[in-house]
């Protein structure tokens, strides 16, 4: 690549770019590649319903720790009819660096089962969750619309998504939160009232340690983010207000030190083991959170809010908080935009279009219909995404 041609992803703050990305036997494609020039921070496929748009971005999410911005299985993502494991690969402009990055299913494992493997620079490194220590990859999908009507673990893996992004360490202490729980809860169902109590109280002293870590971070991310929120130029898109409802954090914000909680939520579960023996499940703890977002100018919740208001308080969600982690990492995210430009204004199109531009990190969009990225033309590349290929589209 010329030197011209690497200008914007070396001279921005740091942001993430993909230099090119290839696809084996993920979901629709059965062999692909892509490589934007990096002249600019945008990249647009676009292609009719079903082109595989979509596909391109959740191969991109499975760069960070998780089951990418679907929330499937390894088997899942897999093309239909392959018998070969289905591969991820890309390098990545990070800080100035070239870092070659690969993941996919367990070559060992190929009858639909398996685990997910991930490769660093060659090197094969023990958890997705190490990608979150480089860069972190955030996403806005049409499936994220109903975020503000679902119920309450939507959106907490939405904050906890966020969260990822300046706390690493955040997946690993959510997962060890739920591997745990789901031991107390087997336990108590298999052995009941005659379970080893020296056993409950340890897996419950667990539990409480890796709750409290969990509430910190969302505590502590909240309040930056909130920051962010606030000093926001007004624009097209709302301030947004929000509020962590949970046990364990409301403790924490009125200034619990996380020694006292944890012993107070570990008492807590010896009090409930009965009742949540009954239950068949764990009643109480970080895992029953929520997040409450309020439309700040109308000082309305967001679930009361109009469809399209809904969507401009995610967007305003989401550019906060790649702006903040611009500010606090000096690194942007990789961000992935599906048919996200479908259902706003000309205005707020154009106003999305230039805050994303600006982030410092690229961007990855998608539509059906190029009319919606006119704003972008010679500012942006292109790319047509029809029967399994991801090809430069004609100007």
């Amino acid at each position: 690549m010329a030197d011209a041609e690497r200008a914007w992803s070396t001279e921005v703050n740091g942001g993430v770019y993909v230099r090119n990305l290839m696809l084996t036997n993920f979901r629709s494609y059965t062999r692909a590649s892509v490589a934007p020039s990096g002249t600019t921070p945008l990249v647009v496929l676009t292609g009719h319903n079903g082109a595989g748009k979509t596909n391109v971005l959740e191969a991109l999410s499975f760069l960070a720790p998780g089951r990418g911005l679907r929330q499937a299985s390894v088997a899942e993502v897999a093309k239909q009819g392959s018998t070969s494991p289905w591969v991820v690969a890309a390098t990545l402009g990070v800080s100035g660096d070239d870092i070659k990055v690969g993941t996919g299913q367990d070559a060992d494992a190929t009858d639909g089962a398996g685990k997910r493997v991930v490769r660093m620079d060659g090197q094969t490194v023990s958890s997705s969750n190490m990608l979150g220590d480089r860069w972190s990859v955030t996403w806005l999908t049409p499936q994220m619309d109903r975020l503000f009507i679902e119920g309450p673990s939507s959106r907490r893996r939405f904050l906890d998504r966020l969260v990822l992004g300046l706390y690493p360490d955040h997946s690993r202490q959510v997962g060890a939160y739920e591997r745990v729980m789901r031991e107390r809860n087997r336990l108590l169902g298999d052995r009941g009232m005659h379970a080893d109590a020296a056993w409950l109280s340890a897996i419950e002293a667990r539990m409480a340690e890796h709750a409290v870590a969990v509430a910190t971070a969302r505590l502590d991310y909240a309040g930056q983010l909130a920051g962010q929120l606030e000093a926001a130029e007004d624009g097209p898109f709302p301030k947004a207000e929000l509020a962590i409802d949970g046990w364990l954090e409301g403790l924490l914000a009125d200034g619990m030190a996380a020694v006292e909680a944890e012993t107070l939520y570990r008492d807590k579960l010896l009090s409930l083991r009965g009742r949540d023996m009954a239950n068949g499940r764990t009643g109480e703890g970080v895992h029953r959170t929520d997040l409450i977002v309020t439309h700040a100018p109308k000082a309305m919740r967001a679930d009361l809010c109009s469809t399209g208001e809904q969507k401009a308080l995610l967007v305003a969600l989401v550019l906060a908080n790649a702006k903040l982690q611009s500010a606090m990492k000096g690194q942007a995210p990789l961000m992935l935009m599906d048919e996200v430009a479908a259902h706003l204004d000309e205005s707020r199109r154009a106003a999305l279009f230039a805050a994303l531009a600006s982030l410092g990190g690229q961007c990855w969009l998608t539509g059906t219909d190029r009319s919606l990225f006119a704003a972008l033309e010679g500012q942006a590349e292109f790319f047509d995404v029809c029967d399994g290929s991801i090809q430069p589209a004609l100007q």
